[in-house]
């Protein structure tokens, strides 16, 4: 059973207890109910790929322990080759959505962070936490499960550590250590694909010191599980959630915060309990293949923008040849942030563990691209698109189709000889829809903010390497060290 249908899939998400809150409503069934159900299709067209002789080389693998066909988001990343397969995927669903799948991304690759960080704790300590999760990883490809990832702690004020909250559940924590277990109570913030993952993979949120070691974990919980309250959070173009027809596509994104409130998690699924040591080497490689295969997300996107541009040029009755030049800025746009993350994955190393991490410097770099390239490719597409697209000014799918008035509203809204007015309305709500809507994802913050991610390429630029580089070539005999500065 270790390649899931969609049929199995589906069934196995109504199986699980409600704990999904949005409006004040408990969600008794995320398969169908209006927040819900679009970021369940989007994550359901995975396994629809597995099966699909197109695209099945992406989205399927063979068990690294098993020699089994297993779906790749399932599967240790061992090889430069096997993270660059996490980019294709990745850029592959976007294609196939136009939006984010969570649950087939943090997961995965907090499970691979962890194969690496779990290996050195157990050389250092003497722990056996290597040996548990192993025998999740086979647990988890045995029965084709999505996990969503959860490191984004609520953090509250932001000049103080965890320890020193006034709330302390503004950092997912410790709460009691047992014989045979944790107890961990505390929020995650900003989650996404919870409401169409079986598991959730609970990461440090951030580097600690001894003294906050109360935070440092790392384990795997059902997403279902006792004590867990879920509350999805509101996005752009919530209020189309519960229409029908054009007004917003059939897939979506969802974002989470997780409440835990003393959640008890046994020993066979905790990864980490208190060695702070190692919790800056989490965020480390965590970020290294994240922020480098984040630029597949985007150029995915891209890549949709690039084809509805095309498609309300020809619907307001112009070729998308008048438009070659933007849609050729669009494609470079894409291309750039995809290929930074290969050059990254290239530049990267084996972990003695066995799993691929990608160079952190052109990693981070990249994903300050993520955060600006993508705007601009967005831009390009309202820009193309026109007044419909960029103002949304156009009557709903109701108004469009109400018996009495929407002959008229049709015609007023129809444009190129060759497409239909509904033609029209699809690619313009689409465009809205990935360049102002719901589908937009966290370029910005997404993975990460880019101020971080500019501290981490200050930090591994070696200046002085470079300065002796021009000295040398300059025939620069004499040092020259930064002046030192001056004293108030």
């Amino acid at each position: 059973m270790a390649l899931k249908t969609r049929d199995e899939y589906l069934k196995s998400l109504r199986t699980m207890r409600p704990n999904i809150y949005k409006f004040g409503e408990l969600i008794k069934d995320v398969t169908t109910h209006p927040a819900t159900r679009r970021t369940v299709e989007s994550h359901a067209r995975g396994f629809d790929a597995a099966h699909d002789e197109k695209y099945a080389d992406i989205f399927t693998t063979v068990s690294s322990f098993t020699g089994e066909k297993i779906h790749r988001y399932n599967s240790l990343m061992l090889s430069m080759e096997d993270v660059i397969y996490n980019s294709k995927l990745k850029r592959m669903m976007y294609r196939l959505t136009g939006t984010c799948s969570g649950g087939l991304c943090v997961g995965w690759n907090a499970m691979n962070v962890m194969w690496n960080v779990t290996y050195d704790m157990d050389r250092e300590f003497g722990t056996t936490y290597h040996g548990r999760l192993k025998n999740w990883i086979l647990d988890a490809q045995k029965r084709g499960i999505v996990v969503a990832g959860g490191l984004t702690d609520a953090k509250g004020d932001r000049s103080l550590s965890p320890s020193k909250q006034p709330d302390i559940d503004s950092n997912v924590h410790i709460k009691e250590v047992r014989q045979d277990g944790i107890v961990i109570s505390g929020a995650k913030t900003m989650i996404c694909g919870v409401a169409a993952s079986n598991e959730i993979f609970i990461l440090s949120g951030s580097g600690y010191r001894d003294e906050e070691k109360d935070f440092a974990l790392a384990c795997v919980v059902p997403r279902d599980i006792e004590g867990l309250t879920i509350v999805e959070a509101r996005r752009p173009s919530d209020s189309r959630e519960y229409e029908e027809g054009f007004d917003i596509p059939e897939t979506g994104i969802t974002q989470a915060y997780l409440l835990f409130k003393d959640v008890f998690v046994p020993n066979e699924r905790v990864f980490m309990c208190g060695e702070a040591k190692y919790t800056g080497r989490i965020i480390e490689y965590f970020t290294a293949n994240y922020r480098a295969c984040i630029g597949a997300c985007v150029a995915g996107q891209g890549d949709v923008m690039i084809g509805a541009a095309a498609l309300i040029a020809r619907a307001n009755g112009l070729s998308a040849a008048t438009f070659m030049n933007k849609l050729v800025d669009m494609a470079v746009n894409n291309e750039t942030t995809f290929g930074m993350g290969i050059g990254a994955m290239a530049l990267g190393k084996k972990h003695p563990a066995g799993a691929w991490v990608a160079d952190s410097l052109l990693a981070h770099t990249n994903k300050v691209h993520v955060a600006t390239l993508p705007y601009e490719t967005k831009r390009i597409c309202q820009d193309i698109g026109g007044g419909i697209v960029e103002t949304g000014c156009f009557p709903s799918f109701k108004d469009f189709i109400d018996p009495n008035y929407g002959p008229m509203v049709q015609k007023a809204v129809k444009a190129g000889v060759n497409a239909s007015a509904e033609t029209r309305a699809r690619a313009a709500r689409l465009i809205e829809w990935l360049t102002l809507g719901a589908g937009v994802p966290g370029c910005m913050h997404g993975g990460g903010s880019p101020d971080g991610a500019r501290l981490v390429v200050r930090f591994r630029t070696p200046l002085e390497e470079y300065v002796e580089y021009a000295r040398n070539i300059a025939g620069i005999k004499e040092s020259l060290p930064e002046p030192e500065k001056k004293k108030k």
